[in-house]
This record gives structure tokens, sequence and C-alpha cells, in this order.
């Protein structure tokens, strides 16, 4: 199989993203899964620190390693909005393929400080390992917002000039720059429009694959031009849980006397595969 790092490359040469969902459950990663695999196109499972406490750190690693031996399948895992040394620490022992060092809320001293120790460890126990760092506000948690978070409006975006400076201090293998993007969905209108010319320019800079944060809610116009412009990563989040969410609940509604779980979440399996395989063609440039 490939190593991540090739696959990211391979798409950001050829104008394309690798996609990036967030599971909280086995129907989600198996939706996901069979997404990816009905295109045979890679993708990648994002598992946040509130995700892997659901799923369990290494139980969520061994669940990507069957699938990979079973199938094959191009699959990677990445240790999603990781905020402490010892979160980073279990993720990379556990053997994930990536790991996000989130410092974006602190100050931005402290974010490289605590970025570089998290490339420090990683590198030391797999070189290979893909760390990604993160500059700037984009709102936290997946969710539906009724405006935009007021320090998320207020914030300012990443400029070339401190991304740079983080990239080159940090020696991160990725980045995910403030840009106009927002964690969540908006209820009652589009997500704001991403600053498109600030991708390339911070892509230009850096000269490092640029991730997108907050696929959910972006138009697809956007996120196309946010592909052409260096982001060879889209995560998406939001939309699949609440795809997950709907479903679920018109299957309980439709199925009031039913007890078996996996009769009830296929819908919801189902749901979050249909999400994942628009959002993939949308990436990979294939018609729909």
């Amino acid at each position: 199989m490939k190593r991540l790092k090739d696959v990211v490359d391979e798409a950001r040469r050829e104008g394309r993203a690798v996609g990036h969902f967030n599971v909280a459950t086995l129907d989600m990663l198996r939706g996901v899964a069979q997404a990816a695999a009905g295109l045979n196109l890679p993708v990648i499972i994002g598992v946040s620190e509130g995700e892997r406490a659901a799923m369990g750190v290494r139980q969520i690693a061994a669940l990507i390693k069957s699938l990979r031996e079973e199938t094959g399948q191009e699959i990677y895992l990445n240790a999603d909005h990781t905020t402490s040394l010892d979160s980073a620490k279990a993720a990379v022992d556990a053997g994930f393929d990536a790991v996000l060092a989130d410092g974006s809320a602190l100050a931005l001293d402290d974010n490289v400080a605590y970025t570089r120790q998290v490339v420090a460890y990683s590198k030391s126990k797999n070189p290979d390992i893909l760390v990604e760092g993160e500059m700037g506000l984009i709102g936290r948690g997946s969710q539906v917002l009724s405006e935009v978070p007021a320090e998320v409006a207020t914030a300012e975006l990443t400029t070339p000039e401190a991304a740079s400076e983080f990239s080159l201090a940090t020696g991160v293998d990725l980045l995910a720059p403030a840009v106009g993007n927002l964690h969540g969905v908006l209820a009652n209108r589009p997500n704001p429009n991403l600053d498109i010319e600030r991708v390339r320019a911070i892509s230009a800079t850096v000269n490092l694959p640029l991730v997108l944060h907050g696929g959910s809610g972006t138009s697809d116009e956007d996120v196309t031009a946010a592909i052409k412009a260096g982001c060879a990563i889209v995560h998406v989040s939001t939309e699949l849980r609440l795809a997950w969410r709907d479903a679920l609940r018109r299957s309980l509604a439709d199925n009031p006397d039913e007890a078996a779980p996996y009769k009830l979440l296929k819908p919801a399996l189902q749901a979050v595969e249909k999400v994942t395989a628009a959002k993939l063609k949308l990436f990979n440039n294939i018609d729909k």
C-alpha cells in the first residue's frame, strides 16, 4: 500500500484532494469505507479526541488495519484535532498514519512549541507519519450553528508570511490555515465564502499540501477552487453526522417494533455512504 504522503502528494500534483471523513461508530466507518471502495479511491478516516474516546484509540486502529488486510483498500487513519501531547502519543503508538497537532487555540509561540513536540515524537516513532499543524480559529466541533461564532468572525485569517514561519519552525508535513472556513454548518444560509487567493498565496509560500477544514456547508464551487489553489485534503464531518442522525431518526420512526440495532442502523450507514461518495466525486473531479 502507498504511503499516505505519496497519496497526498499525487493528489496535489493532479489538482485533486484526498477526502477526510470523521467517524464515531462502526457503521459510519463502514459507510465511508464502502463509498471509497466503490469509487476505487484512497480515503482518510478522521477521529477527533472525542471520537477516539468513543471508539477506543487502539480499537479504531485495529479496525483500519483489518480493513486494509481484508480488502487491500487504501484507507488511512488520522488523529484529528489533537490538543495534548499525551493524546498525540497514544495515537502514534497505536499506529495512526497521521496526527493533527491542534494548537490553534493557543498563543502563536505556544502553538509552535506544542506542534514541534508532536512532530519530534511522531517522527521518532514512525518517519512516515504525517503531522499537520493548524493556524487560526475556525470554530470548535461539528454542529449546526445559528451564526458564525464571534471569536471566529473577528479572528485574523492566516497570512502567507505567518504560515511560512510556522511551517519552518515546526517541521510539519501538512498545514491547515484559516482562510474563511468554518467548522460546522450554518442553519439558514451557506457557510462564508473562502478566500481562494489567500489559499493560493499560502500554498505558493509554504510549498506544503494544505488541508481544508470545514468542508461541510462550503459550496462545491469554493471547495473545487480551494483544491485547485493547493488544498490536497478536505475534511468533512458535520454533513456525515447530520445524514447519519436524520436517517436513524427516520428508521426508528418507520420501524417502531424493531429492536435489532444492525437493522435500524442500516439506513444510517447508507446515508453516510451516499454523502461520502458525492464528496469524493467532487474532490476528485469525477462527473456526478
